[in-house]
């Protein structure tokens, strides 16, 4: 059984890892291809939150962004397989920041094209980020392992 959930956490990981590695081999010194697509989904977000909530988000050069996704994504990663309810919380923060972001629905039409594969991708991700608060949740109701008191012998004099 033990080596049943490394697997499946190895596997479950892997999504993220894979990510991450790919975007830090393509990196270099703007970002990357990474931050050239997530530019204008960033602008947008921060619009259509800057018009609803009326919160004014600071300037974020998204290299910085992409950077931290790659951190969140990789050690998230290496923790989560070492069975680490932090690393499942890392990755879960990059999810709740990155899947609005990344996957804007909200901003088409819903007879458009681009909404139905935003919309499938948005729950795909949701998936995972279920999938890692059911980890969290498992790991935390497992009761940790009491040391046994020892009884005192009876001495006889």
């Amino acid at each position: 059984m033990a080596f049943a959930s490394f697997l499946g956490r190895v596997l479950f990981a892997s999504i993220f890892i894979l990510s991450a590695y790919q975007e830090f081999n393509a990196y270099g010194v703007d970002g990357g291809p990474a931050a050239k697509a997530i530019r204008p989904k960033f602008d947008a977000f921060i619009q259509k939150v800057d018009s609803q909530d009326g919160l004014q988000l600071p300037e974020i050069d998204t290299k910085f962004l992409v950077a931290g996704a790659i951190a969140l994504k990789g050690i998230g990663g290496i923790l989560f397989i070492l069975g680490s309810s932090f690393g499942a919380v890392l990755l879960l923060l990059h999810q709740l920041i990155t899947t609005p972001i990344l996957y804007d629905f909200y901003n088409y039409d819903s007879e458009d094209k681009e909404y139905i594969q935003l919309f499938i991708k948005f729950t795909q991700n949701m998936a995972l980020f279920g999938a890692l608060l059911f980890f969290i949740g498992m790991k935390n109701s497992i009761p940790k392992r009491q040391p046994r008191k020892k009884v005192p012998k009876t001495k006889t004099y």
